[in-house]
Protein backbone atom coordinates (compact mmCIF):
# COMPACT_ATOMS: atom_id res chain seq x y z
CA UNK A 1 0.00 0.00 0.00
CA UNK A 2 1.37 3.43 -0.91
CA UNK A 3 2.68 5.74 1.80
CA UNK A 4 -0.17 8.24 1.47
CA UNK A 5 -2.89 5.61 1.48
CA UNK A 6 -1.41 3.98 4.57
CA UNK A 7 -1.27 7.38 6.25
CA UNK A 8 -4.85 8.08 5.24
CA UNK A 9 -5.97 4.93 7.06
CA UNK A 10 -4.11 6.07 10.17
CA UNK A 11 -5.76 9.49 10.12
CA UNK A 12 -9.20 7.96 9.65
CA UNK A 13 -8.74 5.46 12.47
CA UNK A 14 -6.61 7.13 15.09
CA UNK A 15 -5.89 10.84 14.60
CA UNK A 16 -7.71 13.85 16.01
CA UNK A 17 -10.34 15.49 13.85
CA UNK A 18 -8.03 18.51 13.42
CA UNK A 19 -5.16 16.51 11.92
CA UNK A 20 -7.63 14.43 9.91
CA UNK A 21 -8.93 17.59 8.26
CA UNK A 22 -5.39 18.93 7.83
CA UNK A 23 -4.40 15.75 6.01
CA UNK A 24 -7.48 16.07 3.81
CA UNK A 25 -6.63 19.75 3.17
CA UNK A 26 -2.95 19.21 2.32
CA UNK A 27 -3.13 15.97 0.37
CA UNK A 28 -6.68 15.54 -0.93
CA UNK A 29 -7.86 19.05 -1.69
CA UNK A 30 -10.08 19.23 1.37
CA UNK A 31 -11.76 22.49 2.41
CA UNK A 32 -10.02 25.10 4.53
CA UNK A 33 -13.23 25.70 6.47
CA UNK A 34 -13.27 22.19 7.90
CA UNK A 35 -9.77 22.70 9.32
CA UNK A 36 -10.73 26.04 10.83
CA UNK A 37 -13.88 24.64 12.46
CA UNK A 38 -11.87 21.78 14.00
CA UNK A 39 -9.30 24.27 15.29
CA UNK A 40 -11.95 26.53 16.82
CA UNK A 41 -13.17 23.63 18.97
CA UNK A 42 -10.04 24.23 21.10
CA UNK A 43 -10.97 27.83 21.89
CA UNK A 44 -11.80 28.80 25.44
CA UNK A 45 -14.57 31.25 26.27
CA UNK A 46 -12.30 34.22 25.57
CA UNK A 47 -11.44 32.93 22.11
CA UNK A 48 -7.88 31.83 22.87
CA UNK A 49 -6.71 28.27 22.53
CA UNK A 50 -6.61 25.71 25.31
CA UNK A 51 -7.89 22.20 26.10
CA UNK A 52 -4.66 20.44 25.22
CA UNK A 53 -4.28 21.69 21.66
CA UNK A 54 -0.65 20.78 22.33
CA UNK A 55 -1.33 17.20 23.45
CA UNK A 56 1.44 16.64 26.01
CA UNK A 57 -0.38 18.67 28.64
CA UNK A 58 -4.03 18.07 29.30
CA UNK A 59 -5.03 21.23 31.14
CA UNK A 60 -8.11 23.14 29.99
CA UNK A 61 -6.27 26.40 30.70
CA UNK A 62 -4.71 28.28 27.77
CA UNK A 63 -0.94 28.12 27.52
CA UNK A 64 1.46 30.04 25.24
CA UNK A 65 2.25 26.81 23.38
CA UNK A 66 -1.43 26.34 22.52
CA UNK A 67 -1.44 29.74 20.83
CA UNK A 68 1.67 28.72 18.90
CA UNK A 69 0.03 25.50 17.75
CA UNK A 70 -3.04 27.41 16.56
CA UNK A 71 -0.88 29.92 14.68
CA UNK A 72 0.93 27.06 12.96
CA UNK A 73 -2.39 25.81 11.65
CA UNK A 74 -3.34 29.29 10.45
CA UNK A 75 0.05 29.64 8.77
CA UNK A 76 -0.82 26.48 6.85
CA UNK A 77 -4.36 27.35 5.80
CA UNK A 78 -4.29 31.15 5.80
CA UNK A 79 -5.12 33.81 8.40
CA UNK A 80 -8.44 34.41 10.07
CA UNK A 81 -8.75 38.01 11.24
CA UNK A 82 -11.15 37.28 14.10
CA UNK A 83 -9.03 34.46 15.51
CA UNK A 84 -5.83 36.49 15.24
CA UNK A 85 -7.44 39.46 16.99
CA UNK A 86 -8.51 37.23 19.89
CA UNK A 87 -5.05 35.74 20.26
CA UNK A 88 -3.42 39.17 20.11
CA UNK A 89 -5.78 40.46 22.79
CA UNK A 90 -4.69 37.55 24.99
CA UNK A 91 -0.91 37.55 24.51
CA UNK A 92 -0.29 40.83 26.39
CA UNK A 93 -1.99 39.36 29.48
CA UNK A 94 0.68 36.64 29.58
CA UNK A 95 3.66 38.83 28.73
CA UNK A 96 6.25 39.56 31.41
CA UNK A 97 7.82 42.96 32.02
CA UNK A 98 10.72 41.81 29.85
CA UNK A 99 8.40 41.72 26.84
CA UNK A 100 8.29 37.97 26.24
CA UNK A 101 6.06 35.01 27.05
CA UNK A 102 6.82 32.30 29.62
CA UNK A 103 7.47 28.77 28.43
CA UNK A 104 4.44 27.59 30.39
CA UNK A 105 2.13 28.96 33.07
CA UNK A 106 1.52 27.58 36.55
CA UNK A 107 -2.05 26.68 35.55
CA UNK A 108 -0.66 23.72 33.60
CA UNK A 109 -0.36 21.83 36.89
CA UNK A 110 -4.09 21.12 37.25
CA UNK A 111 -4.09 18.15 34.85
CA UNK A 112 -1.83 15.29 33.67
CA UNK A 113 1.18 16.47 31.69
CA UNK A 114 4.60 15.42 30.52
CA UNK A 115 7.36 16.16 33.06
CA UNK A 116 8.83 18.97 30.95
CA UNK A 117 5.55 20.91 31.25
CA UNK A 118 6.34 22.09 34.76
CA UNK A 119 7.29 25.56 35.89
CA UNK A 120 8.33 27.64 38.81
CA UNK A 121 6.06 30.30 40.35
CA UNK A 122 5.98 33.51 38.31
CA UNK A 123 7.78 31.95 35.32
CA UNK A 124 10.18 34.17 33.36
CA UNK A 125 9.92 35.10 29.70
CA UNK A 126 11.57 32.64 27.35
CA UNK A 127 12.62 32.49 23.72
CA UNK A 128 10.59 29.31 23.39
CA UNK A 129 7.79 29.89 22.44
CA UNK A 130 8.02 33.71 22.19
CA UNK A 131 10.28 33.56 19.12
CA UNK A 132 8.11 31.11 17.20
CA UNK A 133 4.89 32.96 18.04
CA UNK A 134 6.43 36.21 16.82
CA UNK A 135 7.69 34.53 13.64
CA UNK A 136 4.31 32.98 12.90
CA UNK A 137 2.56 36.32 13.37
CA UNK A 138 4.95 37.91 10.88
CA UNK A 139 4.30 35.06 8.47
CA UNK A 140 0.57 35.72 8.85
CA UNK A 141 1.06 39.39 7.99
CA UNK A 142 0.15 40.74 11.41
CA UNK A 143 1.02 44.23 12.65
CA UNK A 144 0.37 44.92 16.33
CA UNK A 145 2.04 46.82 19.20
CA UNK A 146 2.57 43.57 21.11
CA UNK A 147 4.48 42.17 18.16
CA UNK A 148 6.89 45.11 18.14
CA UNK A 149 7.73 44.71 21.83
CA UNK A 150 8.04 40.93 21.60
CA UNK A 151 10.32 41.25 18.56
CA UNK A 152 12.63 43.52 20.54
CA UNK A 153 12.66 40.95 23.36
CA UNK A 154 13.66 38.16 20.95
CA UNK A 155 16.47 40.16 19.35
CA UNK A 156 17.82 41.08 22.79
CA UNK A 157 17.78 37.46 23.94
CA UNK A 158 19.43 36.32 20.72
CA UNK A 159 22.38 38.62 21.32
CA UNK A 160 23.24 36.61 24.42
CA UNK A 161 22.26 33.15 23.14
CA UNK A 162 25.17 30.71 23.17
CA UNK A 163 24.54 27.39 24.90
CA UNK A 164 21.00 26.50 23.87
CA UNK A 165 18.71 23.48 23.39
CA UNK A 166 16.96 22.03 20.33
CA UNK A 167 13.51 23.38 21.12
CA UNK A 168 14.75 26.92 21.67
CA UNK A 169 16.66 26.75 18.38
CA UNK A 170 13.58 25.46 16.55
CA UNK A 171 11.59 28.38 17.93
CA UNK A 172 14.31 30.82 16.94
CA UNK A 173 14.39 29.48 13.38
CA UNK A 174 10.67 30.16 12.98
CA UNK A 175 11.39 33.74 14.04
CA UNK A 176 14.40 34.15 11.76
CA UNK A 177 12.52 32.83 8.74
CA UNK A 178 9.83 35.50 8.96
CA UNK A 179 11.16 38.61 10.71
CA UNK A 180 11.69 41.58 8.36
CA UNK A 181 15.30 42.44 9.31
CA UNK A 182 16.97 40.09 6.83
CA UNK A 183 20.55 41.37 7.20
CA UNK A 184 20.33 40.87 10.96
CA UNK A 185 18.92 37.39 10.34
CA UNK A 186 21.99 36.39 8.33
CA UNK A 187 24.31 37.60 11.07
CA UNK A 188 22.47 35.65 13.76
CA UNK A 189 22.20 32.49 11.66
CA UNK A 190 25.93 32.55 10.95
CA UNK A 191 26.59 32.81 14.68
CA UNK A 192 24.12 30.05 15.59
CA UNK A 193 25.01 27.61 12.80
CA UNK A 194 27.49 25.65 14.90
CA UNK A 195 25.01 25.46 17.78
CA UNK A 196 22.28 24.14 15.46
CA UNK A 197 24.63 21.52 14.06
CA UNK A 198 25.68 20.53 17.58
CA UNK A 199 22.06 19.67 18.37
CA UNK A 200 21.42 17.89 15.07
CA UNK A 201 21.45 14.09 14.97
CA UNK A 202 23.61 13.84 11.86
CA UNK A 203 23.90 10.05 11.93
CA UNK A 204 20.92 8.29 10.37
CA UNK A 205 21.00 5.59 13.03
CA UNK A 206 20.37 7.92 15.97
CA UNK A 207 17.77 6.48 18.34
CA UNK A 208 15.56 7.93 21.02
CA UNK A 209 14.70 11.60 21.30
CA UNK A 210 16.84 13.03 18.52
CA UNK A 211 16.53 15.92 16.07
CA UNK A 212 17.60 14.92 12.54
CA UNK A 213 18.36 17.58 9.91
CA UNK A 214 14.76 17.64 8.70
CA UNK A 215 13.64 18.76 12.17
CA UNK A 216 15.55 22.02 11.68
CA UNK A 217 15.01 22.15 7.90
CA UNK A 218 11.58 20.61 7.20
CA UNK A 219 11.34 22.24 3.75
CA UNK A 220 13.84 23.05 1.00
CA UNK A 221 13.23 26.77 1.59
CA UNK A 222 13.88 26.47 5.34
CA UNK A 223 16.60 28.77 6.60
CA UNK A 224 18.66 25.92 8.07
CA UNK A 225 18.65 23.81 4.89
CA UNK A 226 21.93 25.44 3.85
CA UNK A 227 23.65 23.88 6.87
CA UNK A 228 23.25 20.30 5.63
CA UNK A 229 24.71 18.61 2.52
CA UNK A 230 22.09 17.44 0.03
CA UNK A 231 23.27 13.83 0.22
CA UNK A 232 22.89 13.85 4.01
CA UNK A 233 19.36 15.19 3.74
CA UNK A 234 18.45 12.51 1.20
CA UNK A 235 19.68 9.73 3.49
CA UNK A 236 17.65 11.10 6.37
CA UNK A 237 14.54 11.36 4.20
CA UNK A 238 14.95 7.70 3.25
CA UNK A 239 15.14 6.78 6.93
CA UNK A 240 12.12 8.97 7.68
CA UNK A 241 10.12 7.12 5.03
CA UNK A 242 11.01 3.79 6.61
CA UNK A 243 9.77 4.94 10.02
CA UNK A 244 6.16 4.73 8.90
CA UNK A 245 4.45 2.13 11.09
CA UNK A 246 2.18 -0.76 10.09
CA UNK A 247 -0.87 1.32 11.05
CA UNK A 248 0.19 4.04 8.60
CA UNK A 249 1.36 6.61 11.14
CA UNK A 250 4.78 7.70 12.31
CA UNK A 251 5.84 7.12 15.92
CA UNK A 252 6.71 9.70 18.55
CA UNK A 253 10.14 9.46 20.16
CA UNK A 254 9.29 10.52 23.71
CA UNK A 255 7.17 9.08 26.54
CA UNK A 256 3.51 9.98 26.11
CA UNK A 257 1.22 11.19 28.88
CA UNK A 258 -1.20 8.39 27.97
CA UNK A 259 -2.50 6.34 25.03
CA UNK A 260 -4.82 9.11 23.88
CA UNK A 261 -2.18 11.81 23.88
CA UNK A 262 0.22 9.46 22.08
CA UNK A 263 -2.22 8.99 19.20
CA UNK A 264 -2.94 12.71 19.11
CA UNK A 265 0.74 13.56 18.83
CA UNK A 266 1.32 10.79 16.32
CA UNK A 267 -1.19 12.57 14.10
CA UNK A 268 0.89 15.76 14.30
CA UNK A 269 4.17 13.90 13.71
CA UNK A 270 2.69 11.95 10.80
CA UNK A 271 1.38 15.09 9.12
CA UNK A 272 4.76 16.80 9.52
CA UNK A 273 6.59 13.78 8.09
CA UNK A 274 4.35 13.69 5.03
CA UNK A 275 4.70 17.43 4.42
CA UNK A 276 8.49 17.21 4.64
CA UNK A 277 8.74 14.17 2.36
CA UNK A 278 6.51 15.82 -0.23
CA UNK A 279 8.39 19.12 -0.08
CA UNK A 280 11.70 17.38 -0.81
CA UNK A 281 10.22 15.23 -3.57
CA UNK A 282 10.57 11.97 -1.66
CA UNK A 283 6.86 11.23 -1.37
Amino acid sequence: MAILEQARQFFLKDARLLERHLFHYHFEGGPRGAVLRALLAYQSGSGVFAYGLEPDKRSAHPQPIDQEQALRVLADIGPDDVVLAQVLDFLPTLTTLKGGLPFVLESVADAPRAPWWNTEPDPPAALNPTASIVGLLYKLGVTHPWLEAATAFVWEKLEALTDSDPHTLLSVLVFLEAVPERAQVETVLERLAEEILRHTALETGAEGYAHPPYAFAPYPESLATRLYPTELMQRHHEVLTKKQQVDGGWPISWPAVGPGSELEYRGIVTLNALKTLRAYGTL
